[in-house]
């Protein structure tokens, strides 16, 4: 779940140390937190969830299988209440998307939302993103992964739960396609300075940036409420687009 719209803060579970293949759970990135769910919530997650979520039972996913054709895979993580990636399913209905939340309201909102607008090119897990990632995202499927406004953890002594660390983007260069993309957008510029410093220390992957290290803001991303509020407080946004190589 992104800060996306003003909500609470949240992102995926996260494991510090760089293991290989399957590796025992490390710390978290995200505190799951409770909350009221509204009745439009609860009808997502009890009446469009058994249709459009997917879960880690069903073991590695087929997109032709799930979405009926073969088009381009779009995997946000960490979408928060789901307007944005809502958005996106709507203006580009020749690509399918898989969001990836771990928190109830925003899942059921966002299926809610989806259900009730005819959205078709939308699966969602509500699952800790790093399984989903080991177990049911196959290997080069995945032809842009997005990682928008994820929890920045500001302070120095909980930079270790930031979720862009090297364990994290091992994974995400394996179901990338090659020539695949890493999107990542975040409002603080300190966590931005640690993505580029992680991903130039992250073999496999080249920064699409033509000058500097972040790239403007792309049409394709919506402008999400929160990140409105904060232009107009006069809050940064960056944004940084790496090629898989």
């Amino acid at each position: 779940m992104s800060r996306n719209e003003q909500q609470p803060i949240s992102a995926e579970a996260d494991h510090l140390n760089d293991v290989e293949q399957r590796p025992k759970r490390g710390v978290r990135s995200y505190v799951l937190r409770g909350g009221r769910m509204t009745q439009a919530q609860q009808r997502g997650l009890d009446e469009v969830f058994p249709r459009m979520g997917l879960t880690l039972a069903q073991g590695p996913i087929d997109p032709v299988e799930i979405f009926g054709r073969r088009a381009p895979l779009v995997v946000e993580i960490g979408f928060g209440m789901g307007g944005s990636l809502l958005e996106q399913a709507l203006a580009h209905p020749q690509t399918d998307f898989i969001g990836i939340e771990v928190h109830p309201p925003g899942v059921g909102k966002l299926l809610d939302e989806a259900d009730k607008a005819g959205v078709e090119n939308l699966r969602i897990y509500r699952e800790d993103a790093m399984q989903v990632l080991d177990e049911a995202l196959p290997a080069g499927m995945v032809d842009t992964l997005q990682l928008f406004f994820p929890d920045p953890w500001p302070k120095k002594k909980h930079h270790k739960r930031r979720i862009v660390q090297p364990a994290f983007l091992a994974r995400v260069h394996r179901v990338l396609r090659p020539e695949g993309r890493l999107h990542m957008a975040t409002d603080w510029a300190n966590y931005a300075e640690h993505m580029v410093a992680v991903m130039h220390e992250t073999p496999g992957f080249e920064n699409t940036a033509e000058q500097g290290d972040f790239v403007p803001r792309p049409a394709f991303r919506p402008l999400t409420k929160f990140e409105t509020r904060g232009e107009r407080l006069g809050h940064g946004v960056w944004d940084l687009i790496y090629r898989r190589v």
